[in-house]
């Protein structure tokens, strides 16, 4: 078995681990503090929204173009008296993209340019877009994320409860604000291609969030009837028990998309690829991020403000002090069968991870399912 292989096994059954649970301040602490600078960020520099937003024109100069890439914009400015933005193609042509113009222009820009590039007119390919496309594309987005929304947080509601529909919820929002306040910073174009990224990355985001859900809810199956754990502490272990599957996939869908960005929009100068590869990346980074750090630990925060949740934890700290003024090793890390609940109605595998290894690992038949007995 792999070193990773192993650590996922040890994290499952409780060997090892991090305690996300009780840091959760600290994370909640990191996460409102990106998500500040991603607001503000918006706020002071905005969103470069792309031409097929704010209407314009598009030129194609054919390949045999003599002009760099900034005399080609210094032109294509002179020309129309506004911003333009120029890429190389592969097959050695531009694209220039000048948005904020009116289409009655575009014959006499397109005449310009094509003097100052030393080009026939003819050779220059121009394409118009009507601000009106745009609209419908950005308010066909909206509509689209908020039937998402709405959806996901009935699914989450029917399938586990309403406390972890909220906190899916909040996650969802959080990946979403840090994933747009980054495009303001870097100053990235907002194209279709960005709004296709931030609507694929919320499945997967999701994705992470509802495993670490389904193994809590598993796990906390019948968790009143039991004094050996509080929820906090097995949503502890239902995150730890998932963790290197959430690392494993999120590593596996962030290489190919850090190629599109790093390699295609970087190095090869492909910048129409980092429309949809900045926001695939970051997405996918903060979901990950938010799954753990941020989803799970709030379902905890909400479940023990429970009534009942509060007696259960009452009652297994007074346990435990009781175990600690005779001497007794306290169940919750001992992952034996001999400490089990006298009524043997312990929820079945639920042993939290705790920091650092064991001085005696339980193997890995011991602390699941019933015991055998009553303890005398």
């Amino acid at each position: 078995m792999s070193k990773l292989g192993e650590l996922g096994a040890r994290l499952h059954h409780g060997e090892v681990g991090y305690d996300f649970v009780k840091n959760r301040k600290i994370w909640y602490g990191i996460s409102i503090l990106i998500t500040i600078t991603a607001i503000v960020g918006l706020s002071v520099r905005g969103l470069h929204m792309g031409i097929e937003f704010q209407g314009g024109a598009v030129f194609t100069t054919p390949k045999n173009v003599s002009a760099s890439v900034s005399q080609a914009e210094e032109h294509a400015e002179t020309a129309s008296g506004h911003d333009a933005i120029v890429q190389q193609l592969g097959d050695g042509s531009m694209r220039i993209q000048i948005a904020g113009i009116d289409t009655d222009k575009s014959d006499q820009i397109k005449k310009e340019l094509a003097k100052d590039l030393k080009v026939d007119a003819e050779q220059i390919n121009a394409e118009l877009v009507g601000p009106s496309w745009g609209d419908q594309i950005a308010n066909k987005a909206w509509q689209g994320l908020g039937i998402f929304l709405v959806l996901v947080v009935i699914y989450l509601a029917i399938a586990f409860e309403w406390r972890m529909a909220l906190a899916a919820f909040v996650a969802l929002i959080h990946d979403i604000t840090i994933t747009v306040g980054i495009y303001a910073l870097v100053g990235f174009e907002v194209t279709p291609g960005t709004v296709i990224g931030l609507l694929t990355i919320l499945g997967y985001s999701l994705y992470d969030t509802v495993v670490v859900f389904d193994s809590l809810k598993e796990q906390t199956k019948d968790i009143t009837k039991q004094t050996r754990w509080t929820y906090a502490e097995i949503a502890n272990r239902s995150i730890n028990s998932t963790l290197v599957r959430s690392i494993n996939t999120t590593v596996v869908a962030l290489l190919p998309v850090a190629g599109l960005l790093f390699i295609g929009g970087g190095v090869l100068g492909a910048g129409m690829l980092n429309d949809i590869s900045l926001s695939l990346f970051v997405g996918l980074a903060a979901g990950a991020y938010s799954s753990i750090f941020i989803a799970t630990p709030l379902v905890a925060d909400l479940k023990e403000r429970e009534p009942k949740m509060k007696a259960l934890r009452k009652r297994v700290l007074a346990k435990r002090a009781q175990a600690a003024s005779k001497g007794e090793p306290p169940e919750h890390e001992v992952g034996d069968e001999r400490y089990a609940d006298e009524d043997g109605d312990g929820p079945e595998d639920a042993a939290p991870a705790v920091v650092g290894p064991r001085n005696q690992p339980a193997s890995r038949g011991r602390g699941r399912g019933r015991p055998s007995g009553k303890r005398r």
